[in-house]
């Protein structure tokens, strides 16, 4: 039997963290309507507290998103939950999301308090939570970096209290995918309740793991995913979207499902590079320009064979422009062959012999080839046959 892991979009709050990429309400409620229409389960639109703006964000978002549950973040302050509750007015299916920190370098060093006063204190705000929605998240931040004994007890007492998603935030990146696994499997095991709530991964990339951590959480019990699109995030960003929609999408096997539409992975993940002024670097999986380009020559010439030598994902299923065959001094001669024939030039393996001597001095002297360098080829050598392109 399949089973559903929800995706939670975080882009519009903790995607907006990104020094430079702050939204205004317009490019917000742009982006909600598009990550709706993704097929996203949850959306975080904000954290109402924090300003007059983001209050209005939420509020906006919150009028126009008819399927999608709209989140709102806080502290466990009831100043903060009462606001986040305010700006959620409008939503059909509101959420507030609330808790605290809890390792010891949050309890100590941030609250300077205690164990059993955190505990207090998380309880405290799931309860003012549900005074407003019977939807609460509650997220033990740093719970990477806490105490599994500490972490099962402050789980277990916030669903008691009336939440129904929990979050263990691997909020440093610090975990290895195997130890953020077994912190899930923990707390399917110690929490006698865990079963009245979903479990929800939010996990940072501080050490490039933020995609690694989160399947490893699913695997073990979490049905939630906290991500963003393009992977945007406080510091080093956070789980990326597309990613790990993929991941469970190509490994059929684990038998995992999400409600997003593959197809529209890169168009939106253009239209959030734009509008938050942050370029996608090239060798991004999934979005990334480079994600389907091939240019060594072994690569290319097993490529042109069969696709699936190299390609694990067809571009189309991702929204992907195509494959590309990127000519570089690494090329190869079949390679060199079909770009020639793309442009309507049609050469004998004798031909391409001659050609691709020619090719790599120009190969050395740039960083690719491009078309109007094989024009200026094909033109210094007679071909056995031209075809009109």
């Amino acid at each position: 039997m399949e089973k559903k892991v929800f995706i939670f979009d975080t882009t519009l709050r903790d995607g907006e963290q990104v020094p430079g990429c702050k939204l205004n309400t317009k490019e917000k409620v742009q982006l909600a309507l598009e990550l709706e229409d993704l097929g996203v389960d949850i959306i975080e639109a904000g954290f109402p507290i924090s300003s007059p703006g983001d209050y209005e964000s939420v509020n906006q978002v919150s009028r126009v998103i008819k399927n999608a549950t709209i989140c709102a973040l806080s502290r466990a302050v009831k100043k903060d939950i009462e606001v986040a509750a305010m700006a959620l007015k409008y939503a059909r299916q509101p959420r507030i999301h609330t808790g605290i920190g809890t390792s010891d370098f949050h309890i100590k060093s941030k609250f300077r308090s205690t164990q059993e006063e955190i505990l207090e204190r998380a309880i405290q705000c799931v309860k003012w939570a549900r005074n407003f929605t019977d939807d609460v998240e509650f997220y033990a931040e740093d719970a990477g970096r806490t105490e599994n004994e500490y972490l099962a007890r402050v789980v277990e007492a916030a669903i008691k209290s009336g939440a129904t998603t929990i979050n263990i935030p691997d909020t440093t990146g610090y975990c290895l995918p195997h130890q953020y696994g077994e912190k899930i499997a923990y707390l399917v095991a110690h929490v006698p309740n865990i079963d009245k709530a979903v479990i929800s991964c939010h996990c940072h990339n501080d050490l490039g793991l933020a995609t690694a951590n989160s399947i490893a959480g699913v695997l073990n019990g979490a049905r939630q995913i906290e991500c963003t699109i393009n992977g945007l995030g406080e510091r080093a960003g956070n789980t990326s979207l597309e990613e790990v929609v993929m991941i469970l999408k190509q490994h059929k096997h684990l038998k995992y499902i999400t409600g997003v539409h593959s197809k529209k992975l890169n168009p939106l993940s253009r239209q959030v590079s734009d509008i938050m002024r942050m370029p996608v670097q090239p060798n991004k999986a999934i979005v990334g320009s480079n994600a389907f380009s091939h240019s060594s020559g072994i690569h290319q010439d097993g490529f042109l064979k069969d696709a699936s030598t190299y390609e694990i994902i067809n571009p189309e299923e991702v929204g992907a422009e195509g494959s590309k065959i990127v000519l570089t001094a690494r090329s190869g001669r079949s390679a060199l062959a079909y770009r020639l024939q793309c442009l309507g030039f049609t050469y004998n393996r004798d031909d391409i012999d001659v050609l691709y001597e020619s090719f790599l001095v120009v190969a050395d002297s740039k960083k690719e080839v491009v078309e109007e360098d094989l024009f200026a080829l094909a033109q210094k050598y007679e071909p056995v046959n031209v075809a009109v392109a």
